[in-house]
């Protein structure tokens, strides 16, 4: 009798592992969370399409947004590690990468490879070579742990659809005394000529960002469409219990 159960319970357990065996990798997989269309009371918008990426580059960007003015009041400094999340065709990147220097390094993400084409061509053209473009993921940046001085997302996180995830990721990528600059348009402001759902106002994101185990350091308000606030890790902070 023992003999038969084991030789019963052998073939059902050789049975299972040849169906696993059998079952498709990715669908063994953790299952990514899925995509939120609010968080905390905003509606999260669509991301911006590849094809709408010559309007990074435009003309008038420098006088609409005063980007210059922005970049002078990041605090950068040569040799720093600095990550352009959401960076598109390389507006940013390439004007970063150049002030951090040779010692210094370029992280580039951004989930849509045809973004990251664009920055190669541009970089490529220029003579950039300090950067490394990074496919990310929804719900993560693939960001090196602990090795990022400063992160900068321009008009880039309300279109995050798993915010909590992405938040969770990049804080872990900090450096001691690292530092996340959050660009947004500023939604108090309507003479701002953005859709709504591409703005938020600075209510909006201390709901969030101090909620994902951050503090605000610092903020710039001198620039013309934009809210430019600074965030490191709240060190005291411990997740909320599910």
């Amino acid at each position: 009798m023992r003999i038969a159960f084991a030789l019963c319970l052998f073939a059902i357990l050789s049975s299972l592992a040849a169906a696993q065996e059998r079952e498709p990798a990715a669908a063994r997989r953790p299952q990514q969370p899925p995509a939120l269309t609010e968080y905390k009371g905003r509606v999260i918008a669509q991301t911006m399409h590849y094809a709408g990426a010559p309007w990074l580059v435009r003309d008038n960007r420098e006088q609409e947004e005063r980007c210059s003015l922005m970049l002078t009041n990041l605090g950068v400094k040569p040799g720093m590690n600095i990550c352009d999340m959401g960076c598109g065709n390389g507006f940013y990147t390439l004007q970063l990468a150049k002030m951090v220097g040779e010692r210094g390094h370029l992280y580039a993400v951004d989930i849509q490879p045809e973004m990251l084409k664009l920055l190669k061509e541009r970089a490529s053209k220029q003579g950039v070579k300090n950067y490394s473009p990074i496919l990310g993921t929804f719900t993560d940046p693939k960001l090196p742990k602990e090795k990022i001085d400063l992160i900068l997302l321009v008009d880039v996180y309300h279109e995050f659809s798993h915010p909590e995830q992405m938040l969770a990721a990049m804080r872990e990528s900090l450096a001691p005394g690292g530092l996340i600059a959050l660009v947004e348009y500023r939604a108090e402001d309507p003479e701002v000529p953005i859709k709504p759902e591409h703005k938020m106002t600075k209510e909006q994101i201390l709901k969030e960002l101090p909620a994902n185990g951050f503090k605000l350091a610092k903020e710039f308000d001198r620039l013309p469409w934009q809210h430019l606030m600074f965030f490191g890790r709240d060190e005291e902070w411990k997740p909320a219990k599910e």
